[in-house]
């Protein structure tokens, strides 16, 4: 009764031996000069972003976020998670109307108008549609003014 090796086990022992060098192979390595970097490497790893730009669990977490913020009256942390939101889901109306209120609220009345608009564009058919439109028509005045 001989013992014969499964077919994997060889090319597993082949697959290794290849991928360590031997002694004689290290020291040649040593002595080889070494390869330039080419310009047309991949870096991807080097430019991808932390988290991924279309993210619609991520958005709805930041707006729920930046609510919390904004009944504490940390407008600023506010103000930050409704962009969070807007970055995560760019299409969605909500995080506008929410970030336009902080905008309003901190005194930055451009800003509030450019997304209270934004968030009417999305939405058109909002409930709170002539909620929001009368306060466009506040803030329009204003800005114009501070334009001035």
């Amino acid at each position: 009764m001989s013992f014969r090796a499964p077919p994997w086990l060889a090319t597993a022992a082949l697959t290794l031996s290849l991928a360590s060098p031997s002694p004689a192979q290290e020291s040649s390595s040593k002595d080889a000069p070494k390869p330039k970097p080419n310009s047309h490497t991949d870096n991807a790893t080097k430019s991808a972003p932390d988290q991924p730009t279309w993210d619609p669990l991520r958005a709805e977490k930041d707006l729920e976020v930046g609510q919390y913020y904004m009944h504490k009256g940390d407008v600023d942390a506010a103000i930050d998670r409704f962009e969070d939101a807007i970055t995560a889901k760019p299409g969605y109306a909500i995080p506008f109307r929410f970030l336009g209120e902080a905008q309003e609220k901190k005194g930055l009345k451009r800003e509030a108008l450019k997304s209270y608009t934004r968030y009417l564009d999305l939405y058109p058919h909002a409930e709170d549609r002539s909620k929001i439109e009368k306060k466009i028509e506040k803030l329009r005045p204003q800005v114009e003014k501070s334009k001035k």
